[in-house]
């Protein structure tokens, strides 16, 4: 049973405060003000719909179900809708309206048990280039479907691997066609029983700084519960995956992120407040609540 000071709490929407504002600016700001009614931000310990892991969140951050990271990722920040997830974190100072704000994807992967025999032998500037060439040749596949090409800069962060906690994290710079601002792809991997928990950063290169003094929080969150867990793994009955640490890395990754398909990583997209002229309207996203109110233990949508 889940103690008080365990139960997933709720945080007050922000109040919203405006003067002066255009007609486009206003209907803008209750538009805004409309998404962040709808959603129910929790803190605590939440069990994630696989029913095989779980977060235990704090106050510092904020988790939204899967229903409500959809809100924020197709809705507010212009990604395309249906891909559902297990749920998104932020940190809780932000709003998913401020400009700096930057969250944390949670899908899980059922592929079975990833043997991580091969996590030492890794020689990863070498990966490096495999994965360079692999994602420039897929350019040509991705421009005949209409998307634009990728270029895989390098690592924003090398891939390490906790073989303690079964816990993998890398980071990549990628550049989308001529955007002058690169893309920070920033992945963390929980091993598991029978898959991996896949946790991926939405945030820009010069957010980096600030995700790596909260990466160890991040990863801590993030356990699977006991029976599931990489040291439960039963080689009689439990399925074991067709890769290892380093197709995790390189292949896998590379399909999930679609550098070689038509599909994107999750992307905070503001185009649409530069079309109308709405720039630092985020600014009015104020008097964020700090003291979120413990609600009772429920699945929310």
């Amino acid at each position: 049973m889940i103690g008080a000071q365990d139960q997933p709490s709720t945080n007050e929407p922000p109040a919203v405060e405006s003067s002066n504002l255009s007609d486009v600016e206003q209907q803008y700001l209750d538009w805004a003000n409309s998404i962040i009614e709808r959603l129910e931000p929790q803190t605590g310990v939440i069990e994630l719909p696989n029913g095989k892991a779980q977060l235990e969140v704090s106050e510092d951050f904020m988790y939204f179900s899967p229903a409500h990271a959809e809100i924020i990722l197709a809705e507010v920040w212009g990604n395309p809708p249906g891909r559902m997830t297990e749920g998104l974190l932020m940190p809780a100072k932000y709003t998913p309206f401020d400009s700096d704000a930057w969250a944390v994807t949670i899908e899980y992967e059922q592929d079975g048990y990833v043997s991580d025999e091969d996590a030492g032998d890794i020689d990863y500037d070498e990966l490096l280039v495999t994965m360079q060439q692999e994602t420039k040749a897929g350019n040509q596949a991705r421009q005949q479907q209409g998307f634009e090409t990728v270029e895989l800069v390098g690592w924003a962060a090398k891939p390490f691997y906790d073989a303690k906690t079964h816990k993998l994290h890398w980071a990549q710079e990628l550049q989308f066609g001529a955007d002058e601002h690169h893309t920070l792809n920033y992945n963390v991997r929980v091993l598991g029983r029978q898959g991996v928990l896949v946790m991926n950063f939405i945030a820009g290169m010069e957010q980096l700084p600030a995700i790596e003094q909260q990466i160890d929080s991040v990863m801590a969150m993030a356990n699977f519960k006991a029976g599931q867990t990489y040291d439960d793994f039963d080689p009689t009955v439990d399925q074991v995956a067709a890769y290892g640490v380093g197709a995790l890395i390189a292949g896998k990754v590379l399909s999930k992120a679609g550098l070689l398909a038509g599909a994107l990583v999750f992307l905070k997209k503001f185009w649409y407040l530069l079309l109308m002229g709405i720039v630092g309207i985020g600014k009015l996203l104020s008097n964020k609540s700090k003291q979120p109110k413990v609600a009772a233990a429920t699945d929310k949508d």
